[in-house]
Formats: structure tokens, C-alpha cells, sequence
């Protein structure tokens, strides 16, 4: 997800929204200009940097109240849902415990799964070293070469900004609870249930549960920072 270069452009442009000129100056600081151009189309395919796309609105919202350590899990959220291949990835997460190892074979695998034939061993390889770093970044995976997994901190802002990204996206109900962003999270319903109290205290969203029935809206907050509507 290329967070070192992400923080860069967001830190010039967070005030101004001049995402795309930032990546013109060569804020993300590469030496050649073929590594400027390749950097900058990958965040722009990955991150859109568009005031005018409801999700990347929300995502700078977000990325203003975070604190540091959930901003690498804000990013993290924001790519799962953009980028297929890590979205397929979460399965991989899900299926190894705490402790043991995400290796990059298992990675390999799933894209194998999804994507049979179409990839040689070098590039399928490369490309799960690069999805296992995304989940490294996000504070998932630990260690440079064991990749043992590990569960980060998922904080109420952090659950909030997936629960969102879900509802923009046409989920609604119990349906959020199932949607990539919020997997990826790697909780137990439970567990998503008590952050969404806690953002619910918190004004960022408007959750009741009741009956086995499910309500969550973000009337509120999508009138404060100027979005309303899914975006499929």
C-alpha cells in the first residue's frame, strides 16, 4: 500500500487538496524520474486523490482525526477495498492464527486460486511479497523474514472509517460486518458490535441493534464533512 509515500503526500497536500501536484514535486523524495512516474501511478490508481469521490473525501476526513498509529490502519482499509488482490488476501489473515506464519507461499496460493495460469513464479511471487508487505505495514504481520501474524490494535476511529467505507458502498445492516473493508479487520462480530457502540458515543455514526435487527447510518457525519449516498 506504500504507506511511506502516502504519509509524504498527504502531509503536502492534506490542507490545500493538491494531492496530484504534490506528485508532481516529488514529495514521496525518488531519485530518478522513471521511480517519480511509477510511484505516483500506483498511488493514483490505488488512492484516486479525488475530492469529488465520496470514499476519498471520507478517507481525509479520517486521516485529519487519526492519530499516528491508525493512520497506517486507515490506508490499509481505504487499498483493501480498491485493490483485488489484497482484498482476496484477506482469506490468508483469517486462516492463520496469532503467532503462527503468514508465509508468503500461502499468499502465493490464493492468488494461484483466483488468477490460475496467468501469472509466472516470479511475478506470482513478487506480487504476494508485496501483499504480504501491505499487511506488514498495517501492523498484521511482524518480522522481516518469519512474517509471523499478529493482531494490531483496531481502534473505534479505525472500525468506524470500514464501517463507512461499507456503507458508501451500498452495504447496510448486518451486511457492513460482512463487507472486505471490515474483514480485514480480522474481529469477531462481537467485537465490531462494541467499537460500533463506541463510535456511536462518539458521534460518528448512529448504530442500534435490537431484535437481531441491525441499524447503522451515518447521517450525521456525512452532513459534516459534505457526502451523502453510496457510491456503486
Amino acid at each position: 500500500m506504500m504507506y511511506a509515500e502516502l504519509e509524504k503526500v498527504m502531509a503536502y497536500s492534506l490542507d490545500g487538496d493538491n494531492f496530484l501536484e504534490s506528485l508532481g514535486h516529488n514529495v514521496t523524495g525518488k531519485k530518478s524520474n522513471s521511480g517519480v512516474e511509477k510511484t505516483a501511478n500506483y498511488l493514483k490508481r490505488l488512492y484516486g486523490f479525488d475530492m469529488q469521490y465520496p470514499p476519498f473525501v471520507a478517507f481525509k476526513y479520517f486521516w485529519k482525526i487519526s492519530d499516528p498509529n491508525e493512520k497506517p490502519l486507515i490506508a490499509f482499509v481505504y487499498a483493501v477495498n480498491k485493490d483485488d488482490l489484497l482484498a482476496e488476501s484477506v482469506q490468508v489473515l483469517q486462516s492463520v492464527k496469532s503467532g503462527e506464519k503468514a508465509t508468503i507461499e500461502l499468499f502465493e496460493e490464493v492468488i494461484e486460486k483466483y488468477h490460475p495460469n496467468q501469472y509466472s513464479a516470479n511475478t506470482r511471487r513478487s506480487m504476494a511479497q508485496n501483499i504480504a508487505s501491505s499487511w506488514k505495514q498495517a501492523g498484521f504481520i511482524e518480522g522481516k523474514v518469519k512474517n509471523i501474524r499478529t493482531q494490531p490494535e483496531i481502534t473505534y476511529c479505525v472500525a468506524c472509517f470500514a464501517f463507512l467505507l461499507a456503507y458508501l458502498n451500498g452495504d447496510r445492516g448486518d451486511f457492513i460486518w460482512h463487507s472486505i473493508g471490515v474483514n480485514a479487520l480480522c474481529l469477531y462480530e462481537s467485537r465490531l458490535r462494541e467499537l460500533a457502540i463506541e463510535c456511536a458515543k462518539k458521534d460518528l455514526m448512529q448504530y442500534q441493534y435490537a431484535g437481531s435487527v441491525t441499524a447503522i447510518n451515518f447521517t450525521n457525519l456525512l452532513n459534516k464533512i459534505g457526502i451523502n449516498g453510496n457510491t456503486n
